[in-house]
């Protein structure tokens, strides 16, 4: 039968193009903090025949007959998510961070109440509220953001514009914000207006499921998040909440979001949830941190500015407008060497969303395959010289020296990733 033929010979031209990707991340320097690489056992679930099954409900709750394996399936990838981080609830069907965001927004609000989240410039995510995105468009949005001479989130002039505001639901967690966020005082906040208060913690869920990011679970209603980026799982969403938000969630979910959830990635986040109950994934996480702070400090070093001065996370943002350089030219270079990192607004920025003054820069990717802080160092002096020449002698002479390290660092043949 053709259907069983490998991709190679069923369709050559997406064979090659997957080979050119696989090719690109093993050369290259992975620095986008929204990335890792992921082990070879959660691409097999994603692969695996698990795809092919339709399971519309929950476990033991579904409209269509055959479920019985994927129900086990499900319910361990629940289980293993509510060992990790220790709530009452877990939903695993969100198909994304997005997505389970909008999802947990309506299953507490109705369309046109107001919602209290972090401003896309100041370092907040588009799904907290900013105006082109669903959550803008749907509910009431106001926003807050950071003391733009520190960089650090201000919890009284957050409690000053929740009482201002009356938001229904507080959004708490960020896409580019480097220091660890204050929980128990958003609660605070929360609670003093008697909103729902709800933490995404896309960014920064393997630092929590490693012990190294205070926990938003013991704080907040709701917890939303990735079961990619640091927790390097495959790309999807899941939900966390109190237990008088379960019926509510799980119905926002289906059948008020999603239909047939996707079982063979359900598979893949019980593999990842596995692999982040292990004592391994405990060290991972403190070197990521480890990473993330020796790569800004030896930026520092070098004469970049770096928003709020360091990192308690995984990830930094440089400040490029004193080196009148644009974040979309640095990217643009940087690349060019094989040094892949985004394009990032930083607080009171002049230029538009399309160009920025600033570099999100992340270490989940490259610790992954076992880069340590001598090698941030040597990144860091990568990045130096490209920013402070971009011409292409120092480009071609700098990609030459980034394929040297990772060829020291293999990906997907190494056993860094399994």
């Amino acid at each position: 039968m053709t259907m069983m033929l490998p991709l190679e010979d069923v369709d050559p031209t997406i064979f090659q193009l997957v080979q050119r990707e696989t090719q690109r991340q093993e050369d290259g320097l992975e620095l986008i903090a929204s990335e890792n690489f992921t082990s070879r056992a959660v691409m097999d679930a994603m692969g695996s025949p698990l795809t092919n099954k339709y399971a519309e409900g929950y476990p033991r709750k579904r409209y269509y007959g055959g479920c019985e394996v994927v129900d086990e399936v499900e319910q361990l990838a629940i289980d293993r998510a509510l060992q990790l981080f220790g709530a009452d609830h877990a939903n695993v069907q969100p198909h994304a961070g997005s997505q389970a965001n909008l999802t947990a927004y309506l299953a507490v609000l109705q369309p046109g109440e107001r919602l209290m989240g972090m401003a896309l410039t100041h370092g907040g995510h588009l799904t907290h509220g900013h105006k082109v995105n669903h959550s803008g468009i749907i509910f009431d949005s106001v926003q807050y953001g950071v003391d733009e001479a520190t960089g650090l989130i201000d919890m009284g002039q957050v409690r000053e514009m929740a009482l201002r505001e009356r938001p229904k639901l507080l959004i708490a967690g960020s896409s580019a914000y480097p220091r660890v966020i204050d929980f128990a005082a958003f609660a605070d906040v929360a609670r003093e207006i008697d909103a729902v208060f709800l933490v995404d913690m896309a960014h920064f869920a393997g630092l929590v499921a490693g012990g190294h990011y205070p926990t938003p679970v013991d704080h907040a209603d709701i917890v939303t998040s990735t079961t990619h980026k640091t927790l390097r799982g495959p790309r999807g969403g899941f939900i966390l909440c109190r237990e008088e938000f379960t019926k509510a969630v799980d119905k926002s979910v289906f059948p008020g979001g999603q239909g047939g959830p996707l079982e063979h990635v359900i598979a893949a986040k019980a593999v990842g949830f596995g692999e982040a109950l292990q004592p391994a994934f405990k060290e991972y996480g403190a070197q990521v941190i480890r990473n993330a702070q020796r790569l800004g400090e030896v930026l520092a070093e070098n004469g970049y500015d770096l928003v709020s001065g360091g990192t308690d996370s995984h990830l930094i943002l440089v400040d490029l407008r004193k080196k009148d350089f644009t974040g979309k030219d640095g990217e643009a270079a940087l690349g060019r060497a094989g040094i892949h990192v985004n394009k990032n607004t930083v607080p009171g920025d002049p230029r538009s969303p399309f160009v920025t003054s600033g570099l999100r820069i992340g270490t989940p990717a490259l610790t992954t395959r076992g880069m340590g802080e001598d090698e941030m160092s040597q990144i860091a002096d990568f990045i130096t010289r490209v920013l402070g020449s971009p011409d292409d002698e120092t480009v071609e002479a700098v990609s030459a020296e980034v394929l040297e390290l990772t060829e020291g660092f293999p990906l997907y043949t190494s056993s860094a990733t399994t």
